[in-house]
């Protein structure tokens, strides 16, 4: 009985110590990694890497430090690296298996970080949602709506499926529909737009604006109103053509129609 409590508490002394080696390495191991990541992260900074690519870059550097942190754990433990190879092979398959979807989502990650359909500070719509890319992550693309909500978007559904892209180019159209009175005189009507168009310095010289008449409605004649802007003026140009146009309109005396109906009384 002498014995095998000898041996019980030589194997305590001997794994014990194993144990809080190993544990120690985790703890040191797991603190370096943070420091390691936020030091990455000031030289990207530092270097004016893309700010698609950085988070991006951070979060694999971290994922990998702790695996090599994890091994050299149980190294420390005494496991053999061929079995510990072996287990970690089985457990990821079987966890590939269970988490298909986030390896798609991984997936994805790197397809939008090689092909860049968007890049952070874009305005995007996507999967029925709209709002600034604020950072793009290993799994997920955080977008931040116009009224201040945080959309998560998964990788894979961004990167196999359709999205409008606001801000990748340079300018974009505005497109108008006035509408005035069939007493009211066409060309003054023109005029009028031009002058409201000709008074804002956001709007694009070239290409040419352009005002024409689209269609002869059931109360009213209406003008189809094209101009071009940079795409950061497009909602400031967007308002300043409605509320501008209906006071040139009272101005010059043109009529803005509003749908009517004649009811007759019969005995």
């Amino acid at each position: 009985m002498e014995d095998l409590m000898s041996k019980f508490y030589e194997l305590g002394i001997t794994y014990g110590l194993k144990v809080i080696y190993a544990v120690g390495i985790l703890l040191v191991g797991f603190w370096l990694c943070r420091i390691i990541s936020k030091w990455i992260n000031k030289l990207m900074v530092k270097r004016d890497v893309d700010l698609t690519v950085r988070p991006f870059v951070k979060s694999i550097i971290n994922v990998l430090l702790k695996i090599l942190v994890v091994i050299s754990a149980v190294g420390v433990l005494g496991v053999g690296m061929s079995s510990f190879v072996a287990m970690i092979g089985a457990a990821g398959f079987a966890i590939g298996m269970a988490l298909s979807g986030t390896l798609q989502n991984f997936a994805g990650g790197i397809i939008i970080l090689i092909l860049k359909p968007f890049r952070v500070g874009e305005f995007l719509e996507a999967q029925g949602h709209a709002g600034v890319v604020e950072e793009i992550q290993l799994f997920n693309t955080y977008l931040n709506t116009p009224d201040n909500k945080m959309i998560v978007l998964p990788n894979g559904s961004l990167a196999n499926g359709s999205m409008v892209n606001y801000s990748r180019k340079a300018t974009r159209r505005v497109d108008f529909t006035f509408g005035i009175g069939y007493s009211d005189d066409i060309d003054k009507a023109k005029a009028s737009i031009l002058n409201v168009i000709n008074a804002n310095d956001l709007i694009l010289k070239d290409p040419e604006p352009f005002i024409a008449v689209s269609e002869l409605a059931d109360s009213s004649v209406n003008f189809a109103v094209r101009v071009w802007v940079k795409s950061a003026d497009y909602w400031t140009v967007h308002f300043y053509m409605h509320e501008k146009v209906k006071k040139e309109f009272d101005n010059n005396n043109i009529s803005i129609p509003f749908p009517q109906r004649d009811v007759h009384m019969h005995n």
